[in-house]
């Protein structure tokens, strides 16, 4: 996409290939990783929604400093975290714990295991923007061969909703409903699957002025 922003770490160029497409809304969770050597402790919690390409990311910094990852942190137990984390301070290789959120939300029991995630880099993924939703729906529908015009992707980004989860299942409904009906992607069609899907809704217009 020509709107995303250019890191050095290397993200893959082929839009058919895996992608973490970088825009305001992720941007300093990338550079976070990316700045791995200035750290203060060799481990960063990461964190972000479902469905937002925090895996992916962690994947991409991992291949890219030869570190370790501790993916879906909140299932895995809390000693294996700890004595990770320990092996990442000794062995001076960097570590990124991904997780759907920072203690207290993320309940730790474990009090040595908090005090390190306490002293660890956050690099946060937000909601995704207005720029990411649309470069979302154009990379997934090009990665499905869906042939998906500017006017769709742009009328889908005013309707759904602000999330990374939505995005894949607008995509998924349209994919499905390709392949079944073999029509061609429309605004028609899109509008008919997910307004019956209660996916989109229509922007409200604006109520006239009245003079009082």
């Amino acid at each position: 996409m020509s709107n995303q922003l250019a890191l050095p770490l290397g993200w893959p160029a082929d839009p058919k290939d895996d992608a973490f497409l970088v825009t305001p809304s992720n941007i300093r969770a990338a550079q976070v990783l990316e700045q791995w050597a200035s750290w203060p402790v060799m481990a960063a919690v990461l964190t972000g929604p479902r469905k937002s390409g925090r895996s992916l990311l962690a994947r991409i910094f991992a291949a890219k400093s030869q570190g370790r990852i501790i993916d879906d942190a909140e299932a895995v137990p809390e000693a294996q975290i700890f004595h990770a984390w320990n092996q990442a301070q000794a062995e001076g290789r960097p570590l990124v714990i991904v997780a759907d959120a920072l203690p207290p939300s993320w309940a730790v029991k474990l009090p040595d295991l908090r005090s390190r995630l306490a002293a660890s880099p956050h690099a946060a993924i937000g909601a995704p923007d207005d720029e990411l939703i649309a470069a979302l729906l154009a990379h997934l529908f090009n990665r499905r061969g869906l042939d998906a015009r500017p006017d769709l992707v742009s009328w889908l980004s005013t309707r759904i909703e602000r999330s990374h989860v939505i995005v894949q299942r607008v995509v998924d409904a349209l994919d499905q409903e390709v392949l079944e009906s073999r029509r061609r992607l429309s605004i028609p069609l899109a509008r008919t699957v997910l307004t019956a899907a209660g996916i989109v809704t229509q922007p409200q217009p604006l109520l006239p002025m009245t003079e009082v």
